[in-house]
């Protein structure tokens, strides 16, 4: 369909009609003016839309959606009230299955348009709960305009307001609807306007919430507080102004734990860790990660950006010898405590920079049948080219971002040997527009 141009009185912008071809990257639907993109939020494609624009920029511009003229089937009625002006979620006015779809798609064109490669198979999605599925967030806090009044939340779509929520759909229930609560607690507290930010942290035994404080509470607020936890069994951490280090409310530290059944295993962390959001598909990705490495019992395997060992302490069940590799201390520090905790002593876990050289490392001098790297958004293009000529066989790479996993997959294929046997995507954030992947590559030398 063509565009055109409506003039409608008491509109200072022109009111142009379109269809949408597609969704960027962010969740916006995109209609083209003379092979210009125009981002729409809450437009979708296929849809028939009257919209204005708001920001004109030198490669797109940015719309205003006022009417659709035929809904698109795959269209439905987002569940959360705050959806629209809450920036948590992009897309809970797409159904669950063609925001999958969407995600594929985001991949396939990336691989093909940056890595110039193509999976030879498609690996199906791993889909699981698509509501109250995040345990693990960061929450904006700002005083309102009156007195005593707070808002907890997200920061507001392309705005740095902090929306005032009740509840959120997403969070986990012990914390989703704690939100409004919560927001009263801090207003009444001497400190409210010194509290930026809360850390939320759920594992299977325990919710901790860390509070990020620019002053000290006194002996009132801690009162407060401590009623907060006995009331809704959960615990606050204070985290005084930039530092790492928290501190429980409380005199004694919880820690938080979740588990993986299929490798009875159980790996413990602290609050403030890095561990994947939405427990069921964790389970599911580690469970079809060392599935398709192929790991057999006399192998050796690397595992890069291990974080607590996630997948390194699964892989110790099913190999000889795992290589935990991570940039953090801490987290080198609870992995080793959390493979001891298991009985599992075939790991060795090593702490270095992976965005650095690895040239003359201890573990760089091993040779690795498999290899597996969960990087982060920056993706692994710098290890990956340090791998020297001892090449594993297989690899599965797990990605947050799929630009970088595609920037990475075209060197592996066009410069190391490498076949990209298979692509996918997992629902790790269900109504957002964020793409999490796996790619799994096999050596055109070898037989894995």
């Amino acid at each position: 369909m063509g565009l055109r141009q409506i003039v409608r009185s008491g509109v200072s912008n022109p009111v142009s009609r379109g269809q949408v071809e597609t969704l960027s990257h962010d969740g916006r639907g995109i209609v083209r003016i003379n092979g210009k993109a125009v981002f729409i939020e809450g437009a979708l494609p296929g849809e028939d839309v009257d919209f204005h624009i708001v920001r004109r920029r030198r490669a797109y511009d940015e719309a205003r959606l006022l009417n659709i003229h035929n809904k698109s089937s795959e269209r439905v009625p987002p569940q959360c009230e705050h959806f629209g002006v809450c920036g948590g979620c992009a897309l809970q006015h797409l159904a669950p299955a063609a925001q999958i779809t969407s995600k594929q798609q985001t991949l396939l064109d990336n691989l093909k348009r940056i890595g110039q490669v193509q999976p030879q198979a498609i690996l199906p999605p791993l889909t699981g709960p698509v509501w109250g599925y995040r345990r693990r967030a960061r929450l904006s806090v700002h005083r309102g305009p009156s007195p005593g009044q707070v808002h907890v939340g997200f920061v507001e779509q392309h705005s740095k307001h902090v929306v005032k929520i009740r509840h959120c759909e997403t969070l986990h229930p012990r914390i989703g609807n704690l939100i409004e609560s919560l927001a009263v607690l801090i207003g009444n507290l001497t400190i409210a306007e010194r509290i930026p930010q809360i850390e939320v942290a759920v594992g299977n035994n325990a919710t901790i919430l860390v509070l990020r404080i620019l002053s000290q509470p006194d002996r009132m607020d801690r009162i407060k507080l401590s009623e907060f936890e006995q009331t809704h069994a959960l615990y606050f951490y204070l985290q005084p102004g930039k530092q790492d280090n928290t501190i429980p409310l409380g005199t004694e530290r919880t820690s938080l734990n979740y588990s993986l059944p299929d490798w009875n295993a159980e790996i413990t962390f602290e609050p403030t860790d890095f561990i994947q959001i939405n427990d069921e598909i964790n389970r599911q990705l580690v469970k079809r990660a060392i599935e398709e490495l192929q790991v057999e019992r006399q192998h050796r395997v690397l595992d890069l950006f291990c974080g607590l060992g996630n997948f390194t302490l699964p892989l110790a069940r099913v190999s000889n010898e795992v290589a935990g590799i991570e940039s953090e201390p801490g987290l080198v520090v609870r992995a080793r405590a959390n493979a001891e905790r298991n009985g599992l002593t075939n790991i060795r876990f090593y702490r270095t920079d992976l965005f650095a050289d690895q040239q003359g490392v201890v573990w760089q001098q091993l040779p690795y049948d498999r290899l597996l790297l969960d990087p982060p958004r920056a993706g692994a293009r710098e290890i990956l080219t340090g791998l020297g000529s001892k090449l594993p066989q297989r690899i599965v790479y797990i990605s947050c971002h799929p630009a970088t996993l595609a920037r990475d997959a075209g060197f592996l294929v066009h410069a190391r040997g490498y076949q990209l046997l298979s692509a996918g995507v997992l629902d790790m954030f269900p109504h957002t527009a964020h793409v999490e992947s796996m790619a799994v590559f096999a050596h055109a030398g070898s037989s894995a």
